[in-house]
């Protein structure tokens, strides 16, 4: 028995029902030069004992993060996970449950989400969230568009170049075929100036994105935009740390619409960069223009309390053009870790994560800028992420040593921001020891 699917006469028989005569016919829109004209570098056949063999060799040059001291962030970052929280999430039931198509037939999961929808909610002090999406950026994105439909306005949406850059070409390429302009606002200091906000919002604004703290770790001052984007009459979307919630005010309190945030550091594991968790969550009066799934709870005919999908506005279930998204699931086993996350974790105990976030973020701060080999450009309070830098370093070079050596030093800057080439980003969060932060400033300061 051959492992091909199609046989020759197969293809050709696909291929004169779409009305090509060749497969090079079926891809010639390809463009040339990301086609690839040589055989797969692969080795040649192996034995099931020697390709476990390679494949574990393979496996074992990557690093893990928990293998070393970890200063990375930008938006992935090296929380503690109680025990808990793995034991729990992989217990048969829930790790092997899939997307509730017949929600009558799948009450833990249901339950599992609403539970989530209510922490969530708790956690920003928004009146409503929905069962979770993707990721982070793709939750900015979605929250955009709900404000787009919201407030019926289609011309602009103004974006901070503090937010995290990935999210914003996220968002770039959920709207490129509509005729809505993204605007970027600079942030030379670090943060937004809210007679800077002022100044680019017009009456065709759908909504001003901000992040708090944002992609540099500064802290902005959202009360006062909130107000700017709401005099415009555009809504207000902010990008939250949930870990930061531990301390700073949340969403719903000082205004916000729609809150989004990436949901990785509730539990999830770094992971080499997935699969993670996107928060949505918003004010009641949105919550028909939300997207994704949102859970909740009623009784049956016996008087029992049930879990049901109350709003299924997806493409696959509503025709596309009332549909509020083409979302077609939540990141179930996600949210569950996170739900277990926020359960155990409770008030206190994230208050306390975040304290010593803080704490160990000025410890790390104050004791790399004392040398004087390495400045900070941006004179502002931060929540666990803080930019550093050293004009004429190599931070490529510097970055890749340190990794070397078992240290994971931070994120170079100059990826997504040229005029911070010689700046790297570092993240402190509680599981940095003061051994380890005492070993990585010494590291950074040698010449």
């Amino acid at each position: 028995m051959t492992y091909f699917p199609n046989t020759p006469a197969d293809q050709q028989e696909m291929l004169r029902v779409i009305g090509v005569r060749s497969v090079e016919e079926l891809f010639a829109t390809v463009p040339e030069a990301i086609r690839l004209r040589r055989p797969l570098k692969l080795p040649s056949a192996m034995s099931e004992l020697e390709l476990t063999q390679y494949m574990s060799q393979q496996s074992a040059r990557n690093r893990p993060a928990g293998q070393t001291a970890c200063f990375l962030g930008a938006g992935s970052y090296d929380h503690f996970i109680p025990a808990a929280v793995d034991f729990l999430a992989s217990r048969s039931e829930f790790y092997t449950a899939y997307t509730p198509y017949q929600p009558e037939a799948s009450q833990g999961s249901l339950q599992a989400f609403f539970e989530y929808q209510t922490l969530i909610t708790q956690l920003t002090g928004m009146e409503v969230s929905n069962a979770s999406l993707y990721d982070g950026a793709s939750a900015v994105a979605e929250a955009v568009l709900m404000a787009m439909a919201a407030t019926g306005r289609q011309g602009r949406v103004v974006t901070a170049a503090n937010v995290h850059p990935e999210c914003r070409q996220t968002l770039a390429t959920y709207l490129a075929n509509l005729p809505t302009e993204i605007l970027s606002l600079p942030t030379p200091a670090g943060t937004i100036r809210a007679e800077d906000l002022t100044g680019v919002l017009n009456e065709q604004t759908a909504c001003v994105v901000f992040q708090h703290p944002n992609f540099f770790g500064c802290l902005e001052e959202a009360d006062k935009l909130v107000k700017v984007a709401h005099t415009a009459g555009a809504l207000a979307v902010v990008v939250f740390d949930p870990i930061s919630l531990g301390l700073l005010q949340r969403p719903g309190d000082y205004g916000a619409d729609i809150a989004v945030a990436e949901g990785q550091c509730l539990g999830i594991p770094m992971s080499f960069g997935g699969p993670y968790l996107g928060l949505l969550a918003c004010r009641e009066s949105l919550v028909r223009r939300m997207p994704g799934r949102l859970v909740g709870q009623t009784t049956d005919r016996q008087g029992r309390r049930c879990w049901v999908l109350t709003l299924q506005t997806r493409e696959q279930h509503i025709r596309r053009e009332k549909a509020t998204s083409n979302i077609c699931t939540n990141q179930g086993l996600m949210a569950l870790r996170a739900s277990i996350y926020l359960a155990l974790m409770g008030p206190a105990g994230l208050r306390e994560a975040a304290n010593l976030c803080l704490q160990k973020t000025r410890y790390a701060l104050d004791l790399i800028t004392r040398t004087g080999r390495w400045q900070t450009p941006f004179a502002r309070p931060v929540f666990k992420e803080f930019v550093i830098r050293r004009p004429g370093v190599d931070v490529d070079r510097l970055v890749s040593t340190a990794a070397q050596q078992g240290l994971f030093v931070g994120v170079p800057l100059g990826r997504w921001y040229p005029d911070l080439a010689d700046s790297l980003l570092v993240a402190v969060t509680e599981k940095r020891t003061q051994a380890e932060i005492d070993h990585w400033a010494d590291v950074l300061a040698s010449p």
